[in-house]
């Protein structure tokens, strides 16, 4: 009997191996590992937000409108769910993605306008800040590809054969990835008119042809 349960148990290690069950597994946490150090590198930039905004406060005041966008962008952050759950939702993947994209652009016009204090982009704590958030807009771009990079080892198990049939079996889905298009036509830079005094999204200074 010892002997059964011996060749029974190797019979169905080599089953799951077969079948691409162990793969799904290694894949699913590595999946969960990388969208791990995602949230935290833009939870990290959300936390940079309030002093940033500070700073640039005490220096450019009347600059209200702009300040008002990234802590308005900040708080929509906040607002989205970043659980593990977001990732079997391509919708809610979508929200989470479209609220780090607005954020990105906020900050973005936020240190355009910067550029025109003197006093402020001479100021330590305003130039430090400005390093931590450009290490950390570093950071995450490189957690996004290795996240990109995991989800594409994923979705390629749950969709080849013959894993795919034991992907169903045990209720394993492709998930939704990071869509650079659209965050990057979100985060765009924005363009200056000195002329006017003017700031606008660079995508719209480029013209539809109408």
């Amino acid at each position: 009997m010892r002997k059964f349960w011996i060749v029974l148990t190797v019979v169905m290690t080599l089953s799951l191996n077969g079948c691409g069950y162990n793969t799904l597994q290694t894949t699913d946490e590595q999946l969960k590992a990388s969208w791990s150090e995602v949230v935290n590198q833009y939870q990290r930039r959300a936390d940079l937000v309030p002093n940033l905004v500070n700073t640039v406060k005490g220096f450019a005041a009347q600059e209200k409108d702009i300040l008002l966008g990234v802590t308005n962008a900040r708080a929509k952050v906040g607002s989205v769910q970043m659980t593990p759950e977001v990732l079997n939702d391509p919708q809610a993947f979508g929200a989470f993605q479209q609220a780090q994209g607005e954020l990105s652009g906020a900050l973005s016009r936020l240190l355009v306008v910067t550029e025109n204090y003197p006093q402020l982009k001479s100021d330590a704590n305003f130039r430090d800040l400005q390093a931590q958030l450009e290490g950390t807009e570093n950071r995450i771009a490189v957690a996004r590809n290795r996240y990109i990079q995991a989800v594409q080892a994923y979705n390629t198990t749950v969709r080849s054969f013959p894993s795919n049939l034991t992907a169903k079996l045990f209720g394993y889905a492709v998930k939704p990835n990071f869509t650079v298009e659209n965050e990057r036509a979100i985060s765009a830079p924005p363009v200056v008119d000195f002329a006017t005094g003017s700031t606008r999204p660079e995508a719209a200074s480029q013209g539809t042809g109408k």
